[in-house]
């Protein structure tokens, strides 16, 4: 069921993309409809991909679970209240999305996190993929996206988009990951914001410390850092895919990046050969 005929692509459209991050609950609806509209353009141009698109939840999940300390674990009735606060929030967002996508014409389907994945000290320990690989095999959208998650030594905490995706791609194996956010790239010399890193290989690791730089809004699963060290570990286990952090305004870049184009920052598993 997970050996796909077609090319199969991840994409993250990033909380900040889709939201105002530091407004709270506040969506950028406009956006969210253009780019939809370029998901629905570039799987019509290119049929042979088969797509699983994750989004963060931005300004609609990470307040509330800053303020609860949901990632760091669940026990009291009070943190378990938070726990649904969040659960609440992250899914009135992936509703925004879904209805976006419908509206555009793409056959999505949402699978949330909170619904399937059992986490294990911060990490996802389990998922059973095979609902969300027949949806791909079947020509869907396959929709996730950063949620609560049921933990069996933290009670309960917070799943990123590069959390599920990390945990998916050595069973589903996609070809290219693409990571849309408000940024262009990877910035060389953030907070300065003048040169993005075109290339970024696991040797390149050692110095990442020093030129990464976290998020500017509240965001409880840290930032530009942590997608790049999970995205460098990724494709170290999986070394013929791609990962590219891009930005995703215009929405052009969508469409563009699914067909095919590079844009932002490249993140491979070795230099490529002449």
């Amino acid at each position: 069921m997970t050996n796909f005929p077609h090319e199969l692509i991840f994409l993250k459209l990033g909380g900040s993309l889709i939201t105002e991050k530091d407004k709270p609950h506040t969506a950028r609806c406009e956006r969210i409809r253009a780019l939809a509209q370029a998901v629905a353009r570039a799987l019509s141009e290119c049929p042979h991909i088969r797509l699983l698109l994750g989004h963060g939840s931005g300004s609609f999940g990470h307040v509330e679970a800053a303020k609860y300390g949901t990632r760091r674990g669940v026990h009291t009735a009070e943190e378990w209240r938070g726990f649904a606060e969040v659960w609440r929030a992250a899914q009135s967002l992936n509703r925004l999305v879904m209805d976006a996508l419908h509206d555009a014409g793409v056959p999505a389907v949402a699978f949330p996190p909170s619904a399937g994945v059992l986490a294990s000290d911060g990490k996802i320990a389990h998922w059973d993929e095979k609902p969300l690989a027949a949806a791909l095999n079947a020509g869907l959208v396959a929709v996730t996206y950063g949620d609560v998650a049921f933990d069996t030594s933290r009670g309960g905490t917070i799943v990123s988009t590069e959390e599920v995706f990390a945990y998916l791609a050595p069973v589903l194996k996609p070809r290219r990951i693409l990571i849309a956010g408000e940024e262009p790239g990877v910035w060389a010399d953030y907070p300065k914001r003048t040169r993005v890193i075109p290339l970024i290989t696991p040797k390149d690791a050692p110095e990442l410390n020093s030129v990464l730089g976290g998020s500017a809004a509240t965001d409880v699963t840290g930032g530009m850092f942590s997608k790049v060290q999970a995205m460098l570990a990724l494709v170290k286990m999986l070394p013929s895919t791609e990962v590219l952090i891009f930005g995703g305004t215009p929405a052009e870049n969508i469409h563009a990046a699914i067909c095919g184009a590079s844009l932002g920052t490249k993140i491979l598993n070795a230099m490529p050969t002449a």
